[in-house]
Protein backbone atom coordinates (compact mmCIF):
# COMPACT_ATOMS: atom_id res chain seq x y z
CA UNK A 1 0.00 0.00 0.00
CA UNK A 2 1.41 3.69 -1.02
CA UNK A 3 0.84 6.69 -0.94
CA UNK A 4 -0.68 7.02 -4.46
CA UNK A 5 -3.37 4.26 -3.63
CA UNK A 6 -4.26 6.43 -0.66
CA UNK A 7 -4.15 9.21 -3.06
CA UNK A 8 -6.45 6.69 -5.04
CA UNK A 9 -8.82 6.03 -2.62
CA UNK A 10 -9.50 9.57 -1.29
CA UNK A 11 -9.96 10.42 -5.58
CA UNK A 12 -13.12 8.39 -5.17
CA UNK A 13 -14.12 8.93 -2.15
CA UNK A 14 -18.02 10.06 -2.33
CA UNK A 15 -17.38 11.73 0.85
CA UNK A 16 -14.55 14.07 -0.23
CA UNK A 17 -16.22 16.99 -0.74
CA UNK A 18 -17.46 17.30 3.57
CA UNK A 19 -14.05 18.01 4.13
CA UNK A 20 -14.54 21.53 2.45
CA UNK A 21 -17.91 22.40 5.59
CA UNK A 22 -15.43 21.88 8.20
CA UNK A 23 -12.65 24.30 9.24
CA UNK A 24 -9.37 22.40 9.86
CA UNK A 25 -6.85 23.82 12.95
CA UNK A 26 -3.74 25.12 12.28
CA UNK A 27 -1.61 25.14 15.50
CA UNK A 28 1.89 27.38 15.77
CA UNK A 29 1.06 28.69 11.92
CA UNK A 30 0.72 25.38 10.43
CA UNK A 31 -1.92 22.95 9.64
CA UNK A 32 -2.36 20.21 11.49
CA UNK A 33 -3.66 16.66 10.68
CA UNK A 34 -6.76 15.72 13.20
CA UNK A 35 -7.47 12.82 14.52
CA UNK A 36 -9.32 13.38 17.62
CA UNK A 37 -12.87 13.60 16.42
CA UNK A 38 -13.42 11.30 18.84
CA UNK A 39 -12.85 13.73 22.00
CA UNK A 40 -13.70 16.66 19.99
CA UNK A 41 -15.02 17.08 16.52
CA UNK A 42 -14.23 20.33 14.34
CA UNK A 43 -16.09 23.13 13.78
CA UNK A 44 -19.10 23.05 11.09
CA UNK A 45 -18.24 26.21 8.41
CA UNK A 46 -21.75 27.14 8.60
CA UNK A 47 -21.91 27.38 12.79
CA UNK A 48 -20.96 30.84 12.81
CA UNK A 49 -23.47 31.93 10.44
CA UNK A 50 -26.45 30.27 12.61
CA UNK A 51 -25.16 31.54 15.67
CA UNK A 52 -25.21 35.12 13.85
CA UNK A 53 -28.68 34.18 12.91
CA UNK A 54 -30.03 33.69 16.64
CA UNK A 55 -28.31 36.60 17.91
CA UNK A 56 -30.14 38.91 15.75
CA UNK A 57 -33.44 37.13 16.50
CA UNK A 58 -32.73 38.07 19.92
CA UNK A 59 -31.21 41.52 19.24
CA UNK A 60 -34.39 42.63 17.35
CA UNK A 61 -37.22 40.48 18.81
CA UNK A 62 -36.47 40.31 22.12
CA UNK A 63 -39.38 37.45 23.45
CA UNK A 64 -40.93 37.53 20.69
CA UNK A 65 -38.19 35.27 19.21
CA UNK A 66 -39.75 32.62 20.96
CA UNK A 67 -42.57 32.87 18.52
CA UNK A 68 -41.42 34.75 15.82
CA UNK A 69 -37.60 34.21 15.28
CA UNK A 70 -36.10 32.28 11.92
CA UNK A 71 -36.27 29.08 14.31
CA UNK A 72 -38.86 29.70 16.78
CA UNK A 73 -37.21 29.09 20.23
CA UNK A 74 -40.18 28.12 21.70
CA UNK A 75 -40.06 24.70 20.10
CA UNK A 76 -36.12 24.78 19.23
CA UNK A 77 -35.48 21.15 20.41
CA UNK A 78 -37.69 19.93 18.37
CA UNK A 79 -35.67 20.48 15.20
CA UNK A 80 -33.05 17.75 16.48
CA UNK A 81 -35.81 15.07 16.80
CA UNK A 82 -35.66 13.54 12.97
CA UNK A 83 -31.88 13.69 12.33
CA UNK A 84 -31.18 12.38 15.67
CA UNK A 85 -34.11 9.37 15.76
CA UNK A 86 -31.80 8.20 12.00
CA UNK A 87 -28.63 8.53 13.47
CA UNK A 88 -29.47 6.40 16.61
CA UNK A 89 -32.74 4.17 14.93
CA UNK A 90 -35.42 5.50 16.90
CA UNK A 91 -38.73 6.87 16.44
CA UNK A 92 -38.72 10.70 16.71
CA UNK A 93 -40.88 11.07 19.21
CA UNK A 94 -38.25 8.18 21.32
CA UNK A 95 -35.42 10.98 20.89
CA UNK A 96 -34.35 14.62 22.79
CA UNK A 97 -31.68 16.77 22.68
CA UNK A 98 -31.25 18.30 26.24
CA UNK A 99 -29.01 18.45 29.37
CA UNK A 100 -25.70 17.51 29.09
CA UNK A 101 -24.64 13.32 29.15
CA UNK A 102 -23.92 12.80 32.61
CA UNK A 103 -27.59 14.92 33.48
CA UNK A 104 -29.39 12.66 31.81
CA UNK A 105 -27.86 9.79 33.02
CA UNK A 106 -29.02 10.66 36.19
CA UNK A 107 -32.08 11.63 34.97
CA UNK A 108 -32.35 7.69 33.26
CA UNK A 109 -31.04 5.89 36.22
CA UNK A 110 -33.88 7.72 38.30
CA UNK A 111 -36.68 6.37 36.27
CA UNK A 112 -34.63 2.85 35.37
CA UNK A 113 -32.76 1.67 38.51
CA UNK A 114 -35.41 0.49 40.85
CA UNK A 115 -33.93 -1.24 43.72
CA UNK A 116 -35.80 -4.12 45.64
CA UNK A 117 -34.34 -6.28 48.33
CA UNK A 118 -33.51 -9.13 45.90
CA UNK A 119 -32.78 -7.16 42.69
CA UNK A 120 -30.81 -4.23 43.05
CA UNK A 121 -27.38 -5.04 41.38
CA UNK A 122 -25.60 -3.41 38.59
CA UNK A 123 -23.54 -4.48 35.42
CA UNK A 124 -21.15 -2.65 33.83
CA UNK A 125 -17.80 -2.76 32.43
CA UNK A 126 -14.86 -2.14 34.64
CA UNK A 127 -12.66 0.57 33.10
CA UNK A 128 -15.37 2.75 31.77
CA UNK A 129 -15.66 6.88 31.87
CA UNK A 130 -15.30 8.33 34.83
CA UNK A 131 -18.48 10.07 35.00
CA UNK A 132 -20.29 7.30 34.28
CA UNK A 133 -18.86 5.33 37.95
CA UNK A 134 -19.65 7.96 39.22
CA UNK A 135 -23.18 8.48 38.38
CA UNK A 136 -23.57 4.96 39.12
CA UNK A 137 -21.93 5.00 42.11
CA UNK A 138 -24.03 7.94 43.39
CA UNK A 139 -27.17 6.44 42.53
CA UNK A 140 -26.57 3.13 44.43
CA UNK A 141 -25.52 5.21 47.68
CA UNK A 142 -28.73 7.71 47.32
CA UNK A 143 -31.00 4.25 47.86
CA UNK A 144 -28.23 2.96 50.72
CA UNK A 145 -27.06 0.31 48.95
CA UNK A 146 -23.00 -0.27 49.24
CA UNK A 147 -21.65 0.21 45.64
CA UNK A 148 -18.73 -2.23 46.15
CA UNK A 149 -21.52 -5.28 46.73
CA UNK A 150 -23.79 -3.44 44.15
CA UNK A 151 -21.88 -2.74 40.89
CA UNK A 152 -20.62 -5.93 39.26
CA UNK A 153 -17.20 -4.35 36.71
CA UNK A 154 -16.88 -6.69 33.72
CA UNK A 155 -12.90 -7.11 33.36
CA UNK A 156 -11.48 -8.69 29.87
CA UNK A 157 -9.77 -12.08 30.22
CA UNK A 158 -6.04 -12.58 31.71
CA UNK A 159 -3.71 -11.15 28.85
CA UNK A 160 -6.86 -9.89 27.08
CA UNK A 161 -7.62 -6.12 26.51
CA UNK A 162 -11.52 -6.53 25.95
CA UNK A 163 -14.41 -8.08 26.94
CA UNK A 164 -15.77 -10.75 25.16
CA UNK A 165 -19.54 -10.49 24.56
CA UNK A 166 -19.94 -14.60 25.52
CA UNK A 167 -18.16 -13.53 28.78
CA UNK A 168 -20.81 -10.95 29.42
CA UNK A 169 -23.40 -12.83 28.66
CA UNK A 170 -22.69 -15.57 31.12
CA UNK A 171 -22.10 -12.59 34.09
CA UNK A 172 -25.92 -11.41 33.42
CA UNK A 173 -27.01 -14.55 33.52
CA UNK A 174 -25.12 -15.45 36.38
CA UNK A 175 -26.72 -12.36 38.24
CA UNK A 176 -29.96 -13.29 36.67
CA UNK A 177 -31.90 -13.51 40.56
CA UNK A 178 -30.55 -9.87 41.99
CA UNK A 179 -29.77 -8.04 38.89
CA UNK A 180 -31.63 -4.79 38.26
CA UNK A 181 -30.32 -2.92 34.98
CA UNK A 182 -26.95 -3.34 32.96
CA UNK A 183 -25.48 -0.02 32.57
CA UNK A 184 -22.63 -0.01 29.77
CA UNK A 185 -20.79 2.20 27.27
CA UNK A 186 -21.47 1.67 23.40
CA UNK A 187 -17.96 2.12 22.92
CA UNK A 188 -15.87 2.03 25.54
CA UNK A 189 -13.48 5.26 25.34
CA UNK A 190 -9.82 3.41 25.77
CA UNK A 191 -10.20 0.58 24.21
CA UNK A 192 -12.59 1.66 21.46
CA UNK A 193 -14.60 -1.48 21.58
CA UNK A 194 -17.92 -1.62 20.55
CA UNK A 195 -20.25 -3.46 22.68
CA UNK A 196 -23.25 -5.73 20.99
CA UNK A 197 -25.79 -3.38 22.46
CA UNK A 198 -28.22 -6.24 20.73
CA UNK A 199 -27.08 -8.93 22.41
CA UNK A 200 -26.76 -7.42 25.84
CA UNK A 201 -29.91 -5.99 25.60
CA UNK A 202 -31.57 -8.92 25.39
CA UNK A 203 -29.94 -11.24 27.76
CA UNK A 204 -31.06 -8.56 30.56
CA UNK A 205 -34.09 -8.05 29.36
CA UNK A 206 -34.62 -12.28 29.95
CA UNK A 207 -33.35 -12.05 33.36
CA UNK A 208 -35.56 -9.28 34.03
CA UNK A 209 -33.14 -6.34 34.13
CA UNK A 210 -33.23 -2.95 32.38
CA UNK A 211 -30.52 -2.16 30.17
CA UNK A 212 -28.93 1.12 28.88
CA UNK A 213 -25.79 2.65 27.07
CA UNK A 214 -23.74 5.91 27.09
CA UNK A 215 -23.28 6.24 23.34
CA UNK A 216 -21.03 9.36 23.96
CA UNK A 217 -18.09 7.22 21.43
CA UNK A 218 -20.85 5.70 19.75
CA UNK A 219 -22.97 7.81 18.30
CA UNK A 220 -22.24 9.12 14.72
CA UNK A 221 -19.57 6.67 15.09
CA UNK A 222 -21.12 3.05 14.48
CA UNK A 223 -24.68 1.95 13.20
CA UNK A 224 -27.00 2.38 16.01
CA UNK A 225 -30.55 1.00 16.20
CA UNK A 226 -32.12 1.23 19.02
CA UNK A 227 -35.23 0.58 18.74
CA UNK A 228 -35.02 -2.31 17.24
CA UNK A 229 -32.67 -3.44 19.89
CA UNK A 230 -35.12 -2.97 22.75
CA UNK A 231 -32.85 -0.75 24.40
CA UNK A 232 -34.78 0.95 27.58
CA UNK A 233 -32.68 3.72 27.23
CA UNK A 234 -29.42 5.80 26.29
CA UNK A 235 -27.86 8.70 26.44
CA UNK A 236 -24.98 10.80 24.67
CA UNK A 237 -22.58 13.75 24.29
CA UNK A 238 -22.73 16.15 21.05
CA UNK A 239 -19.50 17.41 21.12
CA UNK A 240 -17.08 14.10 19.61
CA UNK A 241 -18.46 13.02 16.35
CA UNK A 242 -21.25 15.31 16.18
CA UNK A 243 -19.23 18.56 16.07
CA UNK A 244 -21.47 20.33 17.77
CA UNK A 245 -18.78 22.09 20.02
CA UNK A 246 -17.36 22.26 23.54
CA UNK A 247 -19.45 21.07 26.21
CA UNK A 248 -22.40 21.27 23.44
CA UNK A 249 -25.56 19.88 24.19
CA UNK A 250 -26.52 16.17 25.51
CA UNK A 251 -29.40 14.01 24.47
CA UNK A 252 -31.35 10.60 25.46
CA UNK A 253 -33.24 8.03 23.89
CA UNK A 254 -36.27 6.01 25.79
CA UNK A 255 -38.14 3.27 24.09
CA UNK A 256 -41.87 3.88 23.55
CA UNK A 257 -42.83 0.98 25.67
CA UNK A 258 -41.60 3.61 28.64
CA UNK A 259 -42.40 7.09 27.11
CA UNK A 260 -46.25 6.08 27.23
CA UNK A 261 -46.11 5.14 30.82
CA UNK A 262 -47.03 8.26 32.67
CA UNK A 263 -46.76 6.50 36.11
CA UNK A 264 -42.51 5.99 35.70
CA UNK A 265 -40.62 7.86 38.77
CA UNK A 266 -38.91 10.77 37.56
CA UNK A 267 -37.34 13.87 38.12
CA UNK A 268 -39.58 16.57 36.95
CA UNK A 269 -39.63 19.90 35.48
CA UNK A 270 -41.61 22.02 33.90
CA UNK A 271 -40.67 21.50 30.41
CA UNK A 272 -41.08 17.97 30.74
CA UNK A 273 -44.91 18.80 31.79
CA UNK A 274 -47.90 18.09 28.43
CA UNK A 275 -46.98 21.07 25.75
CA UNK A 276 -50.67 21.72 25.43
CA UNK A 277 -51.02 22.99 29.15
CA UNK A 278 -47.70 23.54 30.10
CA UNK A 279 -48.25 27.04 30.72
CA UNK A 280 -50.70 27.27 32.85
CA UNK A 281 -48.40 26.20 35.23
CA UNK A 282 -50.65 23.51 37.27
CA UNK A 283 -49.42 22.04 40.37
CA UNK A 284 -49.77 18.41 39.50
CA UNK A 285 -47.11 17.26 36.89
CA UNK A 286 -48.49 15.23 34.20
CA UNK A 287 -45.71 14.49 31.35
CA UNK A 288 -45.67 14.53 28.23
CA UNK A 289 -46.02 10.96 26.37
CA UNK A 290 -42.15 10.82 24.53
CA UNK A 291 -38.69 10.97 25.09
CA UNK A 292 -39.71 15.05 25.87
CA UNK A 293 -41.45 13.84 28.92
CA UNK A 294 -38.26 13.92 30.79
CA UNK A 295 -37.03 17.30 30.17
CA UNK A 296 -36.56 19.84 33.29
CA UNK A 297 -36.06 23.35 31.77
CA UNK A 298 -36.87 25.24 28.27
CA UNK A 299 -34.63 24.91 25.42
CA UNK A 300 -30.54 25.81 26.10
CA UNK A 301 -30.59 27.71 22.72
CA UNK A 302 -27.05 28.84 22.50
CA UNK A 303 -25.99 25.64 23.32
CA UNK A 304 -27.49 23.73 20.80
CA UNK A 305 -26.90 26.20 17.72
CA UNK A 306 -23.76 24.23 16.52
CA UNK A 307 -25.89 20.98 16.94
CA UNK A 308 -28.34 22.05 14.07
CA UNK A 309 -25.33 22.77 11.90
CA UNK A 310 -23.66 19.27 12.38
CA UNK A 311 -26.89 17.55 12.02
CA UNK A 312 -28.07 19.01 9.32
CA UNK A 313 -24.31 17.92 7.54
CA UNK A 314 -25.00 13.85 8.85
CA UNK A 315 -28.54 14.67 7.24
CA UNK A 316 -26.80 15.16 3.82
CA UNK A 317 -23.85 12.40 4.15
CA UNK A 318 -26.07 9.93 5.61
CA UNK A 319 -24.60 7.45 8.21
CA UNK A 320 -24.78 3.96 5.84
CA UNK A 321 -22.10 6.25 4.00
CA UNK A 322 -19.92 7.39 7.01
CA UNK A 323 -19.94 4.17 8.16
CA UNK A 324 -18.87 2.80 5.16
CA UNK A 325 -15.96 4.84 4.69
CA UNK A 326 -15.07 4.84 8.27
CA UNK A 327 -14.58 1.27 8.10
CA UNK A 328 -12.27 1.32 4.97
CA UNK A 329 -10.35 4.04 6.60
CA UNK A 330 -9.93 2.56 9.95
CA UNK A 331 -9.63 -0.61 8.11
CA UNK A 332 -6.58 1.17 6.64
CA UNK A 333 -4.56 2.38 9.48
CA UNK A 334 -4.82 -0.40 11.30
CA UNK A 335 -3.18 -2.20 7.84
CA UNK A 336 -0.49 0.25 7.30
CA UNK A 337 0.48 0.02 10.80
CA UNK A 338 0.71 -3.60 11.15
CA UNK A 339 2.68 -3.87 7.62
CA UNK A 340 4.70 -1.04 7.60
CA UNK A 341 6.22 -0.34 11.31
CA UNK A 342 10.17 -1.70 11.02
CA UNK A 343 10.74 -5.16 13.01
CA UNK A 344 13.22 -2.89 15.20
CA UNK A 345 12.39 0.30 16.62
CA UNK A 346 12.21 2.50 19.68
CA UNK A 347 8.62 2.23 20.82
CA UNK A 348 6.82 -1.21 20.87
CA UNK A 349 2.97 -0.99 20.38
CA UNK A 350 0.06 -2.84 20.28
CA UNK A 351 -3.27 -1.98 18.71
CA UNK A 352 -5.82 -3.20 21.42
CA UNK A 353 -9.03 -2.17 19.29
CA UNK A 354 -10.87 -5.14 18.02
CA UNK A 355 -9.85 -6.48 14.53
CA UNK A 356 -14.01 -7.08 13.75
CA UNK A 357 -15.31 -3.72 12.00
CA UNK A 358 -18.55 -5.06 13.84
CA UNK A 359 -16.50 -3.81 17.15
CA UNK A 360 -14.97 -0.85 16.60
CA UNK A 361 -15.93 2.35 15.17
CA UNK A 362 -13.37 5.22 13.29
CA UNK A 363 -11.09 4.86 16.73
CA UNK A 364 -7.98 2.67 17.23
CA UNK A 365 -6.03 2.42 20.54
CA UNK A 366 -2.89 2.29 20.12
CA UNK A 367 -1.25 0.45 23.71
CA UNK A 368 2.78 1.70 24.26
CA UNK A 369 4.95 -0.72 26.06
CA UNK A 370 7.51 1.68 27.14
CA UNK A 371 7.46 5.62 27.51
CA UNK A 372 4.36 6.33 25.87
CA UNK A 373 4.28 9.68 26.47
CA UNK A 374 7.54 10.74 24.68
CA UNK A 375 6.10 9.08 21.54
CA UNK A 376 3.00 11.02 22.20
CA UNK A 377 4.97 14.53 22.58
CA UNK A 378 6.65 13.37 18.59
CA UNK A 379 3.05 12.61 17.26
CA UNK A 380 1.94 16.25 18.64
CA UNK A 381 5.66 17.83 16.98
CA UNK A 382 5.04 16.16 13.74
CA UNK A 383 1.52 17.74 13.26
CA UNK A 384 -1.01 15.01 14.14
CA UNK A 385 -3.42 15.62 16.52
CA UNK A 386 -4.48 12.42 18.68
CA UNK A 387 -4.98 12.19 22.19
CA UNK A 388 -3.20 10.25 25.59
CA UNK A 389 -5.09 8.05 27.75
CA UNK A 390 -3.29 7.08 30.87
CA UNK A 391 -1.35 4.96 31.37
CA UNK A 392 -0.43 3.79 28.30
CA UNK A 393 -3.01 4.21 25.46
CA UNK A 394 -2.88 6.35 22.41
CA UNK A 395 -6.05 7.21 20.54
CA UNK A 396 -6.16 8.12 16.74
CA UNK A 397 -9.59 8.57 15.23
CA UNK A 398 -10.20 9.29 11.50
CA UNK A 399 -13.21 10.70 11.16
CA UNK A 400 -14.94 10.33 8.03
CA UNK A 401 -16.61 13.59 7.64
CA UNK A 402 -13.42 15.34 7.19
CA UNK A 403 -10.00 13.19 7.21
CA UNK A 404 -8.47 11.95 4.25
CA UNK A 405 -7.07 8.55 3.42
CA UNK A 406 -4.05 10.20 2.59
CA UNK A 407 -3.37 11.73 5.94
CA UNK A 408 -3.93 8.42 7.29
CA UNK A 409 -1.21 7.27 5.50
CA UNK A 410 1.16 10.43 6.30
CA UNK A 411 0.34 9.35 9.94
CA UNK A 412 1.33 5.69 9.80
CA UNK A 413 4.60 6.22 7.62
CA UNK A 414 5.78 8.63 10.54
CA UNK A 415 4.46 6.07 13.05
CA UNK A 416 6.68 3.49 11.45
CA UNK A 417 10.00 5.66 11.85
CA UNK A 418 9.67 4.64 15.55
CA UNK A 419 7.82 1.97 15.98
CA UNK A 420 7.54 -2.13 16.15
CA UNK A 421 4.09 -3.15 15.80
CA UNK A 422 3.48 -6.35 17.82
CA UNK A 423 0.94 -8.99 17.50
Amino acid sequence: MTFEYAKYLDGKDELKDFRKKFYMPVLNGKPVIYFCGNSLGLQPVKTKSYFDQELEDWATLGIEGHFHGKNPWLTFHKLFSASLAKIVGAKSFEVIAMNTLTTNLHLMLTTFYRPTSKRYKVITEAGSFSSDRYALSSQVKLHGLNPKKTIIELKPRKGEYTLRTEDILKQIEKHKGSLALVMMGGVNYYTGQAFDMAAITKAAHKEGAKAGFDLAHAIGNIPLDLHKWNVDFAVWCTYKYLNSGPGAVGGAFIHEKHTKNKNLPRLAGWWGHEEKDRFQMKPIFRPTPTAEGWQLSNTQVFNMIAHKASLEIFEEAGMKALVKKSRNMTTFLENLIKTHCKKEALYKIKIITPGSIDERGCQLSILVQKNGEALFQKITEAGFVADWRSPNVIRVAPAPLYNTFQEVYKFAEFLSEWCVCLK
